[in-house]
């Protein structure tokens, strides 16, 4: 892992948890538990250069996609 992966996945989960308005622990044990942390770290090279917008769209539809429920 990077230098600059964990400030990007530390703002991901922010960014989650302020739209989504759950506290960044919470945040973080819904992205790990339905695999979207183990997607931003696999596809950095390409989301870490979109908005955080787009990110935590495609961070969500991966989520769904493993069983998350928030929408």
């Amino acid at each position: 892992m990077s230098k600059y992966e964990i400030p990007f996945l530390t703002a991901c989960i922010q960014a989650f948890a302020h739209r989504f308005s759950m506290s960044r622990q919470a945040a973080f044990q819904y992205l790990h538990k339905h695999k979207g942390l183990a997607f931003l770290i696999e596809f950095y090279d390409v989301e870490h250069l979109q908005s955080m917008e787009e990110t935590i769209e495609d961070v969500l539809i991966i989520c769904q996609k493993n069983g998350g429920t928030l929408a």
